[in-house]
């Protein structure tokens, strides 16, 4: 991948170079594009300015409550292996002091956001087989997409051009300043663990959101505490079972909790799921607010995970891919200060561990 790129112009290179490979596969995502063509995802969006792409300025304080102007809209959150899509609205916006964290936590649009990474944001209005769809566009410091929002066609399309304009970079340059990911921390080999403290101090957990910092404070990765655990707080399944738990919360109308995110973003769905599809390996949920596109094939671990806290034990499903990512994490839908959901629990509860 380039780190930098030069002054764009409509027909660069690398824009010339993907309308080529787009005659040839019309079907063909931004994202397997910029591999296939060995860019990132946010030059190739770049090589589109003065095209169909506007570079926004990357205020996010300013810029996310301002997606709330545009109505009902799609709100998309990815990894590597799973497509998480919204559609609702962007309310109830806020942004730490510091512009290093925020939320979304509207009923329908449920985020969590890291913006320390944040990088670059693109207005994009591309004409499509099925006519104009635009979008607003998130990108990292690696040119990894983050974050995205489409405008559906119950969007308030009056407000689109008003905002474009009102975040519109006064320089409509390509250089994107990328950098290269930084090395992760070695791993700890499990002699170096402090197993009895790890496991004292999982009994001991009052709150959910605690767990990330035990992992820290034990210096212990996240599959590799699920290991060390126990059977009492973890426990592996066989992959094959999450896409069954969900087809049987679906059958039961079991309400979930779906949480899907990248190094900067989570994007969480709370409901139920009805309309599940398998297409060759992906495992899909397309409901009319809510779809989720799974590559069943990229996930390598899963397990039954159960954290105490002030309501109750937590259960929950997370899936990992072959490098220890988490790509989703299932939980039965449920509030602050409201235990866990009796019919959630038998069903997580139901799968064999290996």
């Amino acid at each position: 991948m380039s780190l930098q790129t030069s002054t764009p112009s409509p027909v660069s290179s690398l824009y010339q170079a993907w309308q080529t490979l787009r005659a040839e596969q019309p079907r063909l995502r931004a994202r397997d594009a910029a591999r296939r063509l060995s860019v990132s995802e946010a030059e190739l969006t770049a090589s589109r300015l003065g095209v169909d792409a506007i570079r926004l300025r990357p205020e996010w304080p300013a810029l996310l409550p301002a997606f709330g102007e545009l109505g009902y809209i799609m709100a998309l959150t990815r990894n590597e292996h799973c497509v998480h899509e919204r559609k609702g609205y962007y309310r109830e916006v806020s942004v730490m002091a510091n512009g290093q964290m925020g939320l979304v936590v509207s009923a329908d649009i449920d985020l969590r956001l890291f913006m320390g990474g944040w990088s670059s944001a693109f207005a994009v209005a591309e004409e499509t087989p099925r006519g104009m769809q635009r979008s607003i566009q998130v990108f990292d410091q690696q040119g990894a997409a983050v974050h995205k929002v489409f405008l559906t066609d119950d969007s308030r399309l009056e407000a689109w051009h008003p905002l474009v304009e009102r975040f519109r970079a006064e320089e409509q340059r390509d250089d994107l300043d990328l950098r290269p990911l930084p090395e992760p921390p070695q791993a700890r080999p499990d002699a170096e663990i402090d197993v009895a403290a790890l496991r004292e101090g999982w009994a001991a957990l009052k709150d959910t959101h605690h767990f990330f910092a035990l992992l820290k404070k034990h210096g212990a990765e996240r599959t590799q505490a699920l290991r060390l655990a126990g059977s009492e707080w973890a426990e592996q399944l066989h992959t094959a079972e999450l896409p069954r738990l969900m087809e049987e919360a679906g059958a039961r109308e079991v309400p979930i909790m779906v949480f899907v995110g990248n190094r900067h973003c989570i994007q969480i769905h709370s409901g139920t799921v009805s309309n599940l599809k398998w297409l060759d390996t992906w495992f899909n949920v397309l409901d009319p607010e809510f779809n989720l596109h799974l590559q069943t094939a990229g996930l390598t671990e899963l397990w039954r995970v159960r954290k105490p806290s002030a309501d109750g034990v937590i259960t929950s499903w997370e899936a990992f891919d072959a490098e220890g990512q988490l790509v989703v994490q299932l939980f039965g839908a449920r509030k602050p200060g409201i235990p866990e959901r009796e019919d959630w629990r038998a069903l997580a509860e139901g799968a064999p561990a290996l």
